[in-house]
């Protein structure tokens, strides 16, 4: 009885793997085009592939490169180029006044400044504080660089 459950498993096995395999048909229309089928097409001059020959592709993912773009001059970085060659004392400084603003910037949180149009004094927002961190960090980059 043992000997006979082995047998028919073993068939049925033998089977079952011609049963998974497939006939696919591939062709190439007219405008390019790579089609792929299980049925065979009409008029058409097909290739047959046998799935059971077909070897699986490799998996694997895709990393996207990072696109290396021309970064574009600003005009501060144009200016400080030209006060660097050309005024050392003006670029030593709009070093030192930067430094300096941004020092005063990075260790208070609630500060004022004067509106240009009006002249009023103003509490200065969260987002003006950073903007001017910003700027003046900048500035300290790109006039500190022979100091």
């Amino acid at each position: 009885m043992g000997i006979m459950r082995l047998v028919i498993s073993l068939a049925a096995l033998a089977f079952s793997t011609s049963l998974l395999a497939g006939t696919i048909y591939t062709w190439v229309d007219d405008a390019g085009v790579v089609h792929y089928s299980q049925q065979q097409p009409s008029n058409v001059d097909a290739r047959k592939i046998y799935t059971e020959d077909m070897e699986p592709a490799k998996i694997g993912t895709y990393v996207p490169q990072k696109k290396s773009s021309t970064k574009v001059e600003t005009e501060l970085e144009k200016s400080a180029k030209i006060i660097n060659e050309k005024d050392k004392q003006q670029a030593k400084d709009i070093c030192e006044n930067a430094k300096h603003s941004l020092n005063v910037l990075q260790t208070h949180s609630k500060l004022n400044q004067q509106n240009k149009d009006t002249g009023e004094t103003v509490a200065m927002t969260e987002e003006q504080r950073q903007a001017a961190i910003a700027e003046n960090t900048e500035r300290v980059s790109l006039f500190c660089q022979s100091q």
